[in-house]
């Protein structure tokens, strides 16, 4: 390790259509918190620390992108805004890895999400008293409802007036998108005619100018970044402000050490280029992806914690939970052209919650997405669930009626098990770290949740008109790995994201989730990290931590 103990080089951030130079050597050597990750997490709490006044750190493993220059409507370009590094998967059903359900660089996955800003229900946060299956949470909805409507207004969801699921029935602070595309326009006429209430999709892009930003045109690439900047990200929003209130911003600079002095971390190694550099800290905080989390845990033991930081438990990468998210593509004889408008603009969560007489616990969102040509015909030319494939002739030809698709896709809930892991393997990385497996295998209950959302999926593309044609089996929204609980033998941390094994060492994200819920999980993280925020500043006042 080099004799060095700050980084010297700087990054551009984006604020608006500005940019300008952060001088990162304006700190003495210790801060405040360091937090490893930029992306949905890792940008709330560094703005909302460094606004309370305290000295922050981010170190993000990817590029501060530009929107203006880094980002193309263009699907095989932008693959680059996912994690790319090698990761091993195993089990019965081998997770696909990258960019449709991992971020890297500034503003990490909110930079390529479809933007879909729902919040967990009641019942989410306490499953095993509500259903008997799962663990509960250690808090409830009432605990995180004033860091949703926080959050929401911040970045000014647009959303229906009324939203008929769950506690909170609307209205969000900015209107509906329109017009709706045809994909979301049909999805739901064919709610009604099922009898399944649908709303536009509650989305974080601007239907209306705010904060210097432009509302919506529908250009639709709003999985390869947001050129116009209407889409929320960290990228631009929540890491500019936070670096205006004193943030410092280290991108390109990959965390491969947590750093201890026996009970406590003091900070952590980084390589920027073929150096190392550290950076010490009162609190450490691990912003960072779901596989990437329990990784560095695992690979930072020490004497005193030889099976891992924070890991007395055991449950360090354990219960690791994608969504089930299959889609059904089906031949319509009127044009759809999947690629128009943003991708998700209508959804039903008439499933979401447990009816015993279908034959499994919990529920699902149904969504019409749109997709992309190049997107479709990979999905589709992939293995199916009978184990035949779409190569060839047969699919160029399927291509060619691209405009008369439709397709509904799901977010399912899959029940935790400690068998789905992140574990290390021997094989090492170009850092000398440790390669992560993840290993995946759904349960009974998962797949018949699936069966029956993909009935139900084939239904609606009937209740269009259409043919179902194409059933994808997929996966997005990896959650869990350090999930959060009252009880130090059983989770990682508490309710705030503390670890209980290590006072200064905190995790925020995805990777705390107790359970999955049945739908997209980013405001439930952007919640729980305004919470921590709030915590760990009090704590810190008071020298708690």
């Amino acid at each position: 390790m080099e004799n060095k103990d700050r980084v010297t080089h700087h990054s551009d951030h984006y604020e608006g259509h500005r940019s300008k130079r952060l001088d990162q050597r304006r700190y003495a050597d210790g801060a405040d918190v360091c937090i490893v990750g930029a992306g949905a997490a890792g940008g709330v709490l560094a703005y909302e620390l460094a606004k309370a006044g305290l000295r922050v750190v981010v170190i993000e493993a990817g590029p501060f992108w530009n929107p203006q220059t880094d980002f193309a409507s263009d699907e095989l370009a932008m693959k680059n805004l996912g994690w790319q590094e090698t990761r091993l998967v195993d089990g019965n059903n081998p997770l696909r890895l990258g960019h449709n359900n991992s971020g890297r660089g500034v503003g990490g996955g909110t930079v390529h999400f479809t933007g879909v800003f729902l919040r967990f229900h009641e019942s989410d946060f306490m499953t095993k008293t509500v259903d008997g299956v799962g663990e509960d949470w250690p808090l409830r909805y009432q605990d995180l409802a004033p860091y949703y409507d926080k959050i929401e207004r911040e970045i000014a969801v647009s959303g229906p007036d009324h939203f008929p699921w769950g506690p909170f029935n609307g209205p969000y602070p900015f209107p509906v998108r329109e017009p709706i595309s045809a994909n979301a326009q049909l999805f739901r006429e064919a709610c009604a005619k099922l009898g399944f209430d649908s709303v536009v999709a509650p989305l974080a892009i601007l239907s209306a100018p705010f904060d210097g930003r432009p509302p919506c045109i529908n250009r639709g690439f709003c999985n390869q970044g947001c050129l116009p900047n209407a889409k929320y990200s960290g990228l631009i929003h929540h890491i500019p402000k936070a670096i205006q209130a004193g943030a410092e911003v280290l991108s390109d600079c990959m965390v491969t050490q947590i750093l201890t002095d026996g009970t406590r971390v003091t900070g952590v190694l980084f390589q920027h280029g073929s150096d190392t550099y550290k950076q010490t800290a009162r609190v450490v905080i691990l912003a960072g992806y779901v596989v990437e989390t329990p990784r560095l845990l695992l690979h930072s033991a020490t004497p005193h914690f030889p099976d891992g930081l924070a890991n007395s438990s055991g449950w360090v990468g354990k219960a690791i939970m994608p969504h089930s998210s299959q889609d059904v593509y089906g031949l319509l004889p009127d044009e759809v052209r999947l690629y128009k408008g943003t991708p998700v603009l209508a959804l039903t969560q008439h499933f979401y919650e447990t009816d015993r007489e279908r034959g499994f616990a919990r529920g699902y969102t149904l969504s019409a997405h749109g997709a992309r040509p190049v997107a479709m015909a990979g999905a589709i030319a992939a293995e199916r669930l009978d184990g035949s494939f779409l190569w060839g002739k047969a699919l160029r030809e399927t291509m060619l009626d691209y405009n008369y698709y439709a397709r509904v896709t799901l977010v399912g809930e899959v029940l935790p098990h400690p068998d789905n892991a992140v574990t290390l393997s021997d094989e090492k990385d170009e850092y000398g770290l440790p390669v992560p497996k993840v290993t995946f295998s759904y349960g009974e209950n998962d797949k018949k949740l699936i069966a029956h959302a993909v009935e139900q999926m084939k239904r609606l593309i009937e209740a269009m008109g259409g043919t179902p044609e194409h059933v994808v089996d997929d996966t997005a929204h990896l959650m869990g790995g350090c999930r959060m609980g009252r009880d130090p033998s059983t989770s990682v941390v508490n309710e705030f994201g503390q670890t209980h094994d290590i006072p200064n060492l905190f995790i925020a994200g995805a990777s705390t989730f107790v359970t999955s819920g049945g739908g997209n999980p980013t405001n439930t993280v952007m919640a729980l990290a305004a919470r921590t925020a709030d915590r760990l500043v009090e704590a810190m006042q008071t020298r708690d931590v």
